[in-house]
């Protein structure tokens, strides 16, 4: 019972195990948008605390505004870079980028101690007209060791250290109007119901009238 028990467990720890690795998510994000995206960080070692997150953004694609959520016992810093050609928004040319966002824990209390994960939460645009975006990470522990993200895939397979990628949805689409024919013919229906109703009775009542009218006299 116990040899099967802890086969069970390898088994079913095994998927958790591949799955603990720095993600991103992005639910409102779209190609040339603003969209928050959140960074979910584990800490894999099991001796060891997460002290820093560094997340690497593209290059190739820049994006040129980001706003960081606070994160109680962290500390972020936004990093920027020159760009070669000024990108033109709303607001008029841009020439500086976001290299990098680092969050840094302010003691080894806030670090992200084994077996914990953290969240961190920031608005970054326009997003690159793109079907995905990476973001190569490093995740810094506090025995000094240091794991990069910053693989992408090659085939079915994920690599060992996968670079955290969000998938950019299509633009939104307003919902189709709804059929007003079908909303508003049940009023104009009831009418006519109502008409041919009344008419019907002023009908007998005009019939009755006549027939009274022809009764012989008695």
């Amino acid at each position: 019972m116990l040899t099967a028990a802890l086969g069970l467990m390898i088994i079913v720890g095994l998927p958790a195990a591949a799955s603990a690795h720095i993600r991103v998510s992005a639910t409102d994000a779209t190609p040339g948008g603003y969209g928050l995206l959140t960074f979910r960080v584990p800490t894999e070692s099991d001796t060891a605390s997460t002290t820093e997150v560094i997340i690497n953004f593209p290059v190739s694609t820049p994006i040129t505004s980001v706003s960081v959520a606070p994160v109680d016992g962290w500390t972020a810093r936004v990093q920027t870079g020159r760009l070669d050609k000024p990108v033109h928004t709303d607001d008029g040319p841009v020439e500086a980028y976001v290299k990098r966002v680092v969050w840094r824990a302010d003691s080894p209390a806030g670090a992200i101690k084994p077996g914990e994960f953290g969240l961190f939460n920031l608005m970054a645009g326009p997003l690159p007209r793109t079907a995905t975006v990476a973001f190569p990470t490093d995740q810094h522990y506090s025995d000094g060791t240091v794991v990069s993200w910053n693989q992408l895939p090659t085939g079915a397979a994920e690599p060992d250290h996968p670079a955290p990628v969000i998938n950019l949805s299509g633009p939104a689409t307003a919902s189709p109007a709804p059929e007003q024919a079908v909303v508003a013919s049940p009023v104009p229906g009831r009418l006519a119901v109502i008409g041919i109703a009344v008419a019907a009775v002023a009908l007998v009542i005009a019939i009755i009238a006549v027939l009274r009218t022809r009764r012989p006299d008695a």
